[in-house]
């Protein structure tokens, strides 16, 4: 009987020593492959985007020689600018003298004052002042909840363009920049593209420089979902959308409320199956947002960033995100458990090397874009997986993000 024990009790040992091996083994190799999938997406939508800056060319010479559309010519496609404004004096400037050289002829400037009580609403005035394709929106109510959202819609509902862009009042653009993203929509097919949004550096020291880092990192992520077929968010202040797709799901009022309207968006383009998703890949298109003073701040700003994809309505969007953020997070507090269960490698050398190959993909297509402090960006590598694993933690506590000082309940 001791004999018979004994071989039970290695048996089972040696099963639990197998399920241990696949587990901390498997989490690497999982991640490290589904961050291999996810740039070999991003590496598409690099080839796709080649297409694009040709057809970029093709509308530009369009645009020399027949601006208005001349006879045996296709006129430009007409774009609606679409800005929601918030209490934006402080930050505003920048987006309205960029709007204000764009070398694109066919472009009306939609502005919704959303509530402002400060000098927007005068600012919106004066550039408005001799410019008959700009209308200004002044809400005086906003029921939400999200109320980006709502005046989102009031801004939709008064644009007349074919092509829907949008942007935020902390935004600025490159002169460029309608064409560029019009350029994108060449292909009828296409639904809506989503533009690179980097932050510029607001200080010295680590704070401002993670900053610029995990806005790249997230794009990077964004876009190579979208190269897979599964494109679940978006930068609203970089986005353009075909008003037929818009249509095709119900109108801008079927989104659900979400805290982060512009991924619902891009969800429920995404499952309506009519249309495709595209990233732009190159840094033509790249637009620049005014980075958060404080770390309250920023963690309020990606906290809801976080729970729009940890939250998202549309399952999809909501499974791989998770996937993604629980993968990272367990990667991560591995750490705190090494000390006792050494063989625990695997799981944050994986996330390692997993930032790692994100770091090189952000340098390759746009380190013009980022600040030079090449030796410090070792630090944010490592410091952005227990970022995530915090935003993380914090969004399934039931931790609220705010907007503008208000507080978002979804």
């Amino acid at each position: 009987m001791e004999n018979i024990a004994d071989m039970v009790y290695k048996d089972k040992t040696g099963v639990s020593v197998t399920i241990y091996d696949i587990v901390r083994y498997g989490h690497g190799i999982m991640f490290v492959s589904l961050q291999t999938m996810l740039m070999a997406g991003f590496f598409l939508e690099w080839r796709r985007d080649q297409g694009s800056l040709r057809n970029q060319k093709s509308l530009m010479d369009r645009k020399a020689l027949f601006p208005g559309g001349a006879s045996g010519e296709l006129p430009l496609p007409l774009v609606s600018v679409v800005v929601p404004i918030h209490n934006e004096e402080r930050r505003i400037e920048a987006l309205l003298q960029s709007l204000g050289v764009q070398d694109y002829p066919a472009a009306e400037f939609i502005f919704v004052d959303d509530r402002s009580e400060d000098r927007s609403p005068a600012m919106l005035a004066a550039f408005a002042e001799g410019r008959e394709n700009c209308r200004i929106i002044t809400l005086k109510e906003n029921p939400g909840p999200n109320h980006k959202q709502w005046a989102l819609s009031k801004g939709i509902e008064s644009a007349g363009g074919e092509l829907l862009l949008f942007t935020d009042g902390d935004i600025e653009v490159p002169p460029g920049w309608i064409g560029a993203m019009v350029a994108r929509m060449n292909d009828e097919r296409v639904g809506a593209a989503i533009g690179p949004v980097f932050k510029k550096k607001g200080g010295e020291g680590f704070f401002h420089l993670y900053q610029c880092y995990d806005h790249a990192l997230r794009y990077n992520y964004l876009a190579g979902a979208i190269g897979l077929g599964a494109a679940g968010g978006g930068f609203g202040n970089n986005l353009i959308v075909r008003r037929e797709a818009l249509d095709a799901i119900g109108g801008y009022g079927a989104i659900p409320p979400s805290p982060t309207e512009d991924a619902a968006l891009i969800s429920e383009l995404r499952s309506g199956g009519k249309y495709r998703i595209r990233a732009v890949a190159f840094p033509d298109a790249a637009v620049f947002t005014v980075a958060e003073k404080s770390w309250p701040s920023f963690i309020s700003q990606t906290l809801r960033w976080n729970n729009g994809g940890l939250f998202s309505p549309e399952s999809l969007t909501r499974f791989n995100y998770n996937l993604l953020m629980l993968t990272i997070s367990t990667g991560t507090l591995a750490l705190l458990f090494l000390p006792f269960f050494p063989g625990l490698w695997p799981l944050p050398l994986g996330v390692l090397i997993v930032m790692v190959e994100n770091t090189i993909a952000i340098f390759g297509l746009f380190r013009k874009k980022l600040p030079p402090a090449w030796p410090a960006y070792f630090l944010t590598l490592l410091f952005a997986p227990v970022y995530f694993t915090l935003m993380t933690i914090m969004g399934y506590c039931g931790i609220k993000p705010e907007w503008k000082q208000e507080k978002l309940g979804m």
